[in-house]
């Protein structure tokens, strides 16, 4: 029976090796693959080419095909034992990205090809929400545009002393893991497996911080959990304390729009000049919510002060805080302040992604 499977979606196995072959076989089959298998002549200089990822078998190592073929990305040397000296420099030689050693590293081997025949998925956008001061609402923004862009969003707490980002959702009770239990990640995480484990109220993915063992997000845990979800599509909202330049400046550098919540205050504008201004900000490039205070500074008064534009005002909502004391979420209804901030951000951020694929694209 013809496979339907795009050919540019096989993987390329080069071995003569016949256990390793079984192996490798087996493996490849549980990832969902359809291999190609080629040790030599056009078949395998058109594979080398195009297949998203080659195999090739310790056995393979010594022959001249593949050393004369040019290097490329994507390559893993696979083998039943400890590699001799000559056998590690010709895996050097191809620029292989890893020796994976069988059977200790089948579930790598097997998580990288899964990864590698997936079908292309457009990559999730990041917006970094931060405020210029203590109680400027940053956090409710950014719940509010996790919450417009549901379902299928990912909102990542990086305030560790925030009190956790689950309270704004309502969600403090619902099971999943918080932040003590991933602040270890580093690299490659699958993203499918990272969503799943997490509380998910409202079609909002929610990554929180701890109320009972607060602590700092290290840098590479941050990165490394972004990088998860977007790469499998999925958006992602990053609420980020203003200090954003240690804890939270691996999201905020990646940021396909940061938004700097400002109230209309004299004192908060200037708090937000200084981070726009300070030599080196990763909020240099932040656009401005303004926040609407009764008696306060207008939004041509912000503009002035902070020197970045206003994306969109907040009007002044009384009832919004005593909605977070009840543990509701913020509305995001058509006619509501919060939801009009949202959709405006969220217009930015999809309009600024699609630029960019476009110019990546070229």
């Amino acid at each position: 029976m013809t496979s339907s499977r795009t050919p540019s979606l096989r993987p390329l196995v080069v071995s003569a090796d016949d256990d390793l072959l079984d192996d490798l076989l087996r493996l490849l089959a549980a990832a969902g693959a359809e291999p190609e298998l080629a040790t030599g002549g056009p078949a395998l200089r058109r594979a080398h080419r195009t297949a998203p990822l080659v195999l090739v078998g310790a056995d393979a190592l010594g022959g001249s095909t593949l050393r004369s073929l040019p290097r490329r990305p994507g390559v893993v040397v696979v083998t039943t034992g400890e590699l001799p000296a000559a056998e590690w420099a010709a895996a050097v030689e191809l620029g292989a990205e890893r020796v994976a050693v069988l059977p200790g590293d089948e579930s790598w081997l097997l998580a990288r090809a899964s990864a590698a025949v997936r079908s292309p998925v457009e990559r999730g956008w990041l917006v970094a929400v931060g405020g210029s001061c203590g109680g400027a609402g940053a956090s409710t923004v950014a719940t509010a545009v996790a919450l417009a862009a549901a379902p299928g969003v990912l909102l990542v707490d990086g305030d560790p002393w925030g009190a956790g980002l689950d309270l704004l959702l309502g969600a403090e009770r619902a099971d999943g893991l918080r932040w003590p239990e991933l602040a270890g990640l580093r690299g490659r995480v699958a993203g499918d497996a990272l969503l799943a484990a997490l509380p998910e109220v409202r079609g909002v993915h929610v990554l929180a911080s701890s109320r009972e063992a607060p602590g700092p997000v290290p840098d590479e845990a941050m990165a490394a959990v972004v990088e998860a979800a977007r790469s499998v599509g999925c958006p992602v909202v990053a609420d980020l304390a203003r200090t954003a330049h240690r804890e939270g400046s691996a999201a905020l550098a990646d940021a396909d729009l940061a938004v700097l919540v400002v109230p209309g205050r004299l004192r908060a504008a200037t708090a937000a000049r200084l981070l726009v201004d300070q030599p080196g900000s990763p909020w240099a490039a932040a656009q401005l919510v303004v926040g609407r205070v009764p008696g306060g500074l207008e939004r041509a008064e912000v503009v002035d002060v902070v020197g970045r534009p206003v994306l969109a005002e907040l009007p002044h909502d009384r009832s919004a805080v005593p909605r977070g004391e009840r543990g509701e979420p913020p509305q995001v209804g058509p006619r509501s302040p919060l939801g009009t901030v949202a959709r405006r951000i969220l217009t930015e951020v999809r309009s600024g992604a699609r630029q960019a694929a476009a110019v990546g694209a070229r």
